[in-house]
């Protein structure tokens, strides 16, 4: 399989996707052509990319790496190179990087002169399985995630996975993160996989198989009004705890943050839709032989339960968890309280 069709675009791996993206540039003749990258993917990653590619870059546009700037001023910096640098309607902007630049890329692109195209190109685990996948473009609010944003696909996305070979192991993790709940939420042997010491996440099946799962969700439901709110699951909390990681001085990658939102979010399960007890707790010590385990006090518990408040997915004031009544069976929309939060905190803790 060299091909994953989406909505409306397609998802390439390899060499194929250099191909079709010579191909497509060919074909539409884009008045110029941008690069966006961050400091990391530009000493890392450009010249390995710049030489698949048989057409000239106008301008390669470098951004600050990390969440922390994945913020409206990055994005007036983009706006400004991409107006200083004569694009116009017909430009096409390509995204090299993590979910960060891909995310943030995505929605200077649609939104500049009302909407230029653009091509992913992840080099990230998690931007492969994850964050490149299913048309979501946007930049935080402060500490609170993904505030400001827009649904609008890529043209293409190309999956190179010699780009993992630039990561260490926490960044792996991160991505595998996702993978492990793309496990969870779909019915088939990817959790039965996955689990085994054995799994190799860097392998290229192994990320087929995780974006599949994703990407048929996505088909389903591409503007998130019911089955594609699962792929939250994990995310209520998580970005929770993310966004709090942002205030101190040892960030979480955001891997690290689902891998406790899944925890908590299986235990909330386990408590309101009978979750199975020996899934629960074989998945919280998988993960957390993975991930370590991080220590919360009483006020960041306080201050993790009021950032959920600000949940994207929230709705006439009720906090909207996506939970799991079985590997694979979800339910959507459901109201917990803080008594229950705060209970699955400590059972992630004990």
């Amino acid at each position: 399989m060299n091909e994953l069709k989406s909505t409306n675009y397609s998802i390439f791996f390899k060499e194929n996707g250099f191909n079709e993206l010579n191909l497509y540039l060919q074909i539409k003749n884009y008045s110029k052509i941008f690069v966006h990258v961050d400091k990391n993917t530009n000493k890392l990653c450009l010249k390995y990319f710049l030489k698949k590619i048989k057409f000239s870059i106008d301008c390669v546009f470098i951004s600050d790496e990390g969440e922390e700037n994945k913020n409206i001023k990055t994005c007036l910096k983009l706006w400004e190179g991409l107006s200083n640098n004569g694009a116009d309607r017909k430009s096409l902007l390509i995204n090299l990087g993590g979910g960060v630049v891909g995310d943030l890329g995505g929605f200077v692109a649609s939104t500049f002169k009302r909407g230029i195209d653009y091509i992913n190109v992840p080099t990230t685990l998690l931007s492969m399985v994850d964050a490149s996948i299913g048309g979501k473009t946007g930049v935080d609010l402060g500490i609170l995630k993904n505030q400001i944003g827009i649904f609008n696909n890529p043209k293409m996305i190309i999956i190179e996975t010699d780009f993992l070979k630039t990561l260490d192991k926490l960044e792996i993790l991160s991505g595998y993160a996702e993978m492990f709940k793309h496990s969870l939420i779909s019915k088939t042997n990817f959790f039965g996989n996955i689990i085994k010491s054995d799994f190799n996440y860097k392998n290229i099946e192994n990320i087929k198989r995780s974006i599949e799962i994703k990407n048929n969700i996505v088909i389903s439901d591409p503007f998130e009004l019911k089955k594609r709110k699962i792929l939250n699951f994990g995310h209520t909390i998580g970005h929770a705890v993310e966004s709090l990681s942002l205030t101190k001085e040892r960030r979480l990658l955001h891997g690290n943050a689902i891998a406790i939102g899944m925890i908590m979010e299986c235990y909330i399960s386990h408590i309101i839709f009978n979750f199975p007890d020996e899934k629960l707790y074989k998945i919280k010590k998988h993960l957390i032989k993975q991930f370590g385990c991080e220590k919360f006090s009483k006020s960041e518990i306080l201050r993790v339960m009021e950032l959920i408040r600000h949940d994207k997915k929230n709705t006439h004031g009720k906090v909207n968890f996506m939970l799991l009544q079985d590997i694979g069976v979800p339910k959507y929309d459901i109201d917990v309280s803080n008594n229950l939060i705060s209970e699955s905190f400590r059972f992630y803790c004990s």
